[in-house]
């Protein structure tokens, strides 16, 4: 953690080149870059600064890990104790997700500690709700990454793959209401969609089309503008294996038509 420009420098120092920066508080990865040579540093010391969510302030610095996959552990605190969804899997692009399924294939020595992770880290921080456990993993060692207490981006696969999504999941927590099971309905697969320009009025066009495939489901969010680039709305598709579902999410994608006036 480095709380100014002088802390900063000499944190890049102690992890090295290359490293992430992060503002302490993110998310779709504003405000964080990659230090890949010594000019980079004051670049991303100003990107951290004016694109945290909580403004200017503290920031992070990270060292890369080598891991074979990355996962979103959704997990529960409720007056029922805790409970875990199926590993969610996902890509990201610039620190922003774009592609997410569920499960993500894990074997059951990697998958227990990363439960165990989750557990130490929810039962820490404390309260009742979804907290989005995101963990790096290497054959069976689990490294915890980062946590966000509150439903995850990567986490709205479950709008399609549970009986309960993980807005639905958190509802019920927060208000005090039990959750005694979570019952995962198949393999899953979720496409963001991400606009680029500069308007407040998007068109989302030939939806006939998007949907028109079994399985296949669209939410549209409803967001008023787009400045840069910004999530408009996420395709959700459901099949009979992973592999499937994100071939048809990545189908069903493929027939938007975006149009920025």
């Amino acid at each position: 953690f480095a709380s100014d420009f002088e802390e900063f420098k000499a944190a890049v120092e102690a992890i090295g080149i290359p490293c992430v920066v992060k503002p302490i508080m993110s998310s779709s990865g504003h405000g964080q870059s990659v230090i890949k040579t010594a000019e980079d540093i004051e670049k991303s010391w100003k990107i951290a600064q004016e694109g945290g969510r909580a403004g200017a302030g503290r920031v992070i610095v990270e060292g890369f890990v080598k891991f074979d996959y990355e996962i979103t552990l959704l997990t529960v605190r409720s007056v029922a104790g805790t409970s875990f969804c199926e590993p969610i899997g996902h890509i990201q692009v610039d620190g922003d997700y774009r592609y997410s399924w569920q499960p993500q294939s894990m074997d059951s020595a990697a998958k227990e500690a990363a439960q165990e992770i989750a557990r130490k880290v929810t039962d820490a921080l404390g309260g009742y709700g979804i907290f989005g456990v995101e963990l790096f993993v290497c054959g069976d060692e689990v490294i915890f990454s980062e946590v966000s207490p509150r439903p995850h981006d990567t986490g709205m696969v479950t709008m399609i793959s549970q009986d309960l999504s993980e807005f639905a999941l958190h509802a019920r927590a927060l208000t005090g209401l039990p959750v005694p099971e979570i019952r995962f309905l198949g393999p899953s697969a979720s496409r963001a969609v991400v606009v680029e320009g500069d308007s407040t009025e998007v068109i989302m066009d030939n939806l006939g089309k998007v949907l028109e495939e079994p399985g296949v489901q669209m939410r549209i969010f409803g967001k008023p503008e787009v400045k840069g680039h910004r999530r408009m709305g996420v395709i959700l598709a459901t099949a009979d294996s992973v592999e499937e579902a994100r071939a048809k999410a990545e189908r069903a994608y493929d027939k938007l038509n975006v149009q920025i006036l």
